[in-house]
């Protein structure tokens, strides 16, 4: 691995997207090697959605000591839930929840997923697809509440953070904003990057409430390769990097494991997580097969252009990390079918498509324009972002393999599920 032309293209890329502080930490052979740019070491980043690999994690401790079982039913802890879900289907987004609703009217975790859950539509049974869910992970927490008998910060704190090391620090919830750096907006054309506050809401916090160094995530990312401390059993460590069955998170990442997204590279299998707070993007990569774990936090929105331009030099300086492509084998492009438009719903979020000419799509997310679609075999679109021009991102759409009409559109792995009303 070559440190100095990292550093080199890192300070290059910095500059090229304006953000005004990075922190680069990488573990490999037993040595880590950090390197940072306008943060110090010790700054907390919002992780955003990294917080979900470490509820995931509190929650695998949890099933290795005998306080929560995998396939055990959760009406067995909260009867509004469907006595099909279990703990695995929510840990690997399988549990054909929405992402969350829009009208949060509770503090508690519990009043929170009860109300959610008696409100929601399913997107389908639990086991039967992959759909990343925040009120998934809401319900994770409360049951991590219920086995503990602490709440979702204590037992984060007590059963996790204290015995990596690592200093809790949190968005929302009790110590909020204590040791936290603020996220930034940056303006595109001037290039000047304005502080941000975070918004997330305290119900959310086992999905995304966590601040973290990029050291802090290596920590982690250490005990899920097999290093010490040995918080979970090795049959359960190995199932929280496995494929789950059903568990196709298209446009995310190449596979889903339990709170831990999967990624291919060379024939070599990494696990991880990504992670967007307000203003904030960051990264975590691990290779269980030598130990070699990369984090990369960053306190600005184009952090995560950023990680993407990166990804590639890590590989010319000798350190070769798994990313998701979901541009990759996109060659055949296809005029869209009739039954790809309609109305499309996730919990609150309606997803509008309509033809824009004979070749493309236009989608619109609550009423609001999003992107340009362009279709490929297998109904597979690459996406043209309506505010930034951006093309990296695709998605698809879903037939119902019983009639064969589309049913869901998927987007950023998330399902949204044809409304009633559309259906022929």
């Amino acid at each position: 691995m070559d440190t100095h032309r990292i550093a080199t293209r890192l300070a290059a890329l910095v500059r090229a997207h304006r953000v005004p502080g990075v922190q680069l930490a990488v573990h490999q052979d037993g040595r880590t090697w950090t390197h940072e740019i306008g943060l110090p070491a010790d700054a907390a980043v919002p992780i955003g959605s990294i917080t979900k690999t470490f509820t995931a994690t509190v929650a695998m401790a949890l099933v290795s000591d005998g306080d929560l079982e995998l396939d055990a039913p959760l009406s067995d802890h909260l009867p509004v839930v469907s006595d099909e879900l279990t703990l695995r289907h929510l840990l690997s987004h399988t549990g054909g929840l929405p992402s969350d609703p829009e009208d949060v009217r509770s503090t508690s975790l519990r009043r929170h997923v009860e109300q959610a859950l008696r409100d929601l539509d399913p997107l389908h049974r639990p086991g039967e697809g992959f759909s990343y869910s925040n009120i998934g992970y809401s319900l994770i927490g409360h049951l991590i509440e219920v086995a503990t008998g602490m709440t979702w910060w204590e037992a984060m704190d007590a059963v996790l953070l204290r015995p990596l090391g690592v200093r809790p620090r949190f968005t929302t919830g009790p110590g909020a904003g204590v040791g936290v750096v603020p996220g930034h907006a940056v303006n595109a054309d001037t290039g000047r990057a304005v502080p941000v506050e975070q918004s997330l809401s305290l119900v959310d916090a086992p999905a995304g409430a966590l601040a973290a160094g990029a050291t802090d995530l290596v920590a982690l990312g250490r005990m899920l390769g097999g290093s010490a401390p040995h918080l979970i059993d090795p049959h359960d460590l190995d199932l929280m990097r496995t494929p789950a069955r059903h568990a196709e998170p298209f446009g995310m990442a190449d596979g889903w494991g339990l709170g831990l997204a999967l990624f291919q590279r060379d024939g070599v299998r990494w696990v991880g997580h990504d992670g967007t707070a307000d203003g904030t993007s960051c990264h975590l990569r691990i290779n269980p097969a030598d130990g070699t774990t990369v984090a990369l936090t960053s306190n600005a929105g184009p952090g995560f252009a950023l990680w993407r331009d990166l990804v590639p030099e890590l590989a010319d300086a000798g350190l070769p990390v798994g990313d998701y492509d979901g541009m990759r084998g996109l060659d055949h492009r296809i005029a869209p079918p009739p039954d790809c438009t309609g109305r499309f719903r996730n919990g609150d979020v309606e997803y509008a498509v309509r033809p824009l000419d004979r070749e493309r799509l236009a989608l619109t997310v609550d009423g609001e324009p999003f992107a340009d679609l362009s279709l490929f075999d297998g109904l597979v679109f690459a996406m043209r972002d309506s505010d930034t021009g951006d093309t990296n991102q695709t998605g698809r759409f879903l037939r119902d393999p019983g009639d064969g009409d589309i049913r869901w559109i998927q987007i950023g792995g998330r399902l949204a599920r044809r409304q009633v009303s559309e259906m022929v």
